[in-house]
């Protein structure tokens, strides 16, 4: 009698853990030079600042954005047609600089800090939410261009949907 019910609960751990594998987020995608952002249909390449990639079930491509700003107004709003099953940013603390953000230093949303309310110009001239993986590269943008460190979650609605505010004189980081 205790053989079968072994049995059993090996059969069931097994396809848990099938199950568990399958349900894994897609890894993030590299930037190409042929990536197009997703409100707008233009080259990613040609515009600095953080970007992101969402990852929709069902689809084989993610959906670039030319600024996170843009990422987080798509995340906030309720008109989309598939679920999301990840979201990357790039990690600001290892980029290059601001007009080289990197094709490959995707970091997850969820993991990330995002500095708001600094007077930064994202990749499409709209005030910008920078991303960091590490809270002391975050601390340190903070204290040279202003802002505060907030997780994705916490990202206020104003601060990425709406219209741009015109009045904020924007820099372009270093």
């Amino acid at each position: 009698m205790i053989r079968p019910l072994l049995f059993a609960a090996l059969a069931l751990g097994l396809a848990a853990c099938k199950e568990e594998a399958a349900e894994a987020p897609p890894p993030p995608v590299e930037l190409t030079a042929e990536a197009l952002s997703y409100f707008c249909q233009m080259n990613i390449a040609d515009h600095g600042g953080p970007k992101g990639q969402v990852h929709l079930e069902g689809l084989p491509a993610p959906l670039f954005f030319s600024q996170v700003r843009d990422l987080v107004a798509y995340l906030k709003s309720p008109e989309r047609d598939a679920d999301i099953v990840a979201i990357y940013v790039s990690d600001m603390g290892a980029a290059k600089s601001w007009n080289e953000p990197g094709i490959a230093n995707w970091i997850a949303a969820d993991e990330a800090l995002f500095v708001v309310g600094a007077p930064v110009a994202g990749g499409m001239g709209a005030q910008e939410i920078v991303p960091f993986a590490q809270s002391r590269a975050a601390e340190d943008f903070i204290n040279q261009y202003g802002g505060m460190s907030l997780s994705l979650k916490d990202i206020p609605d104003d601060a990425a949907l709406g219209a741009v505010n015109l009045d904020i004189k924007l820099e372009t980081p270093s």
